[in-house]
């Protein structure tokens, strides 16, 4: 006998409902939201309950949260007995704008380090010789340290007016001299991996060494390290708070400069508060520069 059709009706799918595969694990990533919510909630419970009870909050708050304060250290105060600049203003008007021109020119100065490292021959193993030692050497000393050199070195070698300028000037160098080092190794990563048959393949075609370079490999380099670098970027805006120490007056001096006077630290929260600010929605952009490009690496059928 042969075998014969079954009789029994195909299961119905509600138009509009997702199938039960669907529905299954759109429960599960419900469940694993409130989850989450829950850990959450409960976590920062115990964050404040702590901060709360602790035997020093109140003073903690006085100090450092205080809205009278906040609002004098935020926007500067103008009495009779005192005068305070303002902590916002310091940070755009000195601590932003140092961190955009530095980072203008560790982008420049690093993509350089990284092509001279990069290019073959044994003509230019000088010029790979002392760009290795330029990004060893910068990134093996602190960046107090080099800020120390710059700012307090030059001035006493009596170099004309490289001895005469100023430490918004000194800072930006310093903090060039050192990100440079970390963000040309960066560059050189990206270079690296474009394979070498891009070149051959722009060489076939009629370009020069560094026509190829230039049309072929940079481009594809520099979209593949853009992630990192703003990482890299992140760090280098905190760490533009570091030429306080050689006497600029910025954000954290001007925030110093408001406790100094008030004895209170609400100027150092508003500095922070500023920090992060700029800081986070760099971070998340990051992630989301991140996440784009695995999406379209996987995309593309495999790893690039």
């Amino acid at each position: 006998m042969g075998l014969q059709p079954s009789s029994a009706p195909a299961p119905l799918i509600e138009a509009g409902r997702p199938p039960p595969a669907r529905r299954k694990m759109l429960r599960g990533e419900k469940r694993g939201l409130i989850i989450a919510a829950a850990s959450s909630l409960g976590v920062l419970a115990v964050i404040i309950l702590v901060a709360v009870i602790a035997p020093g909050s109140r003073e903690v708050q006085q100090a450092f949260f205080s809205p009278h304060h906040l609002k004098g250290a935020a926007l500067g105060t103008h009495s009779k007995d005192h005068v305070t600049p303002s902590v916002v203003a310091a940070f755009f008007t000195v601590t932003v704008k140092m961190f955009l021109i530095a980072e203008v020119l560790v982008l420049a100065l690093a993509l350089f380090l990284a092509v001279v490292r990069s290019i073959p021959g044994p003509v230019f193993f000088p010029f790979r010789v002392l760009a290795i030692a330029y990004i060893d050497f910068f990134r093996g000393i602190p960046l107090l340290l080099v800020m120390f050199i710059i700012a307090f070195g030059l001035p006493g070698m009596q170099l004309g007016f490289v001895s005469r300028l100023s430490q918004f000037t000194y800072g930006v160098i310093a903090l060039t001299l050192v990100y440079s080092a970390y963000v040309a190794e960066v560059y050189r990563a990206g270079i690296e991996s474009v394979h070498e048959s891009q070149t051959a393949a722009a060489r076939a075609l009629g370009l020069s060494r560094w026509q190829a370079l230039r049309h072929v490999v940079l481009p594809q380099a520099i979209r593949r390290v853009i992630p990192p670098l703003l990482n890299d970027f992140i760090g280098l805006q905190k760490d533009t708070a570091l030429v306080a120490a050689i006497g600029l007056v910025e954000v954290v001096r001007t925030a110093q400069a408001y406790g100094t006077t008030f004895f209170n630290f609400a100027g150092l929260t508003v500095a922070a508060a500023l920090f992060v600010a700029i800081t986070i929605p760099l971070a998340r952009f990051t992630d989301f520069l991140l996440v784009r490009q695995q999406r379209k690496m996987r995309a593309s059928g495999g790893v690039r």
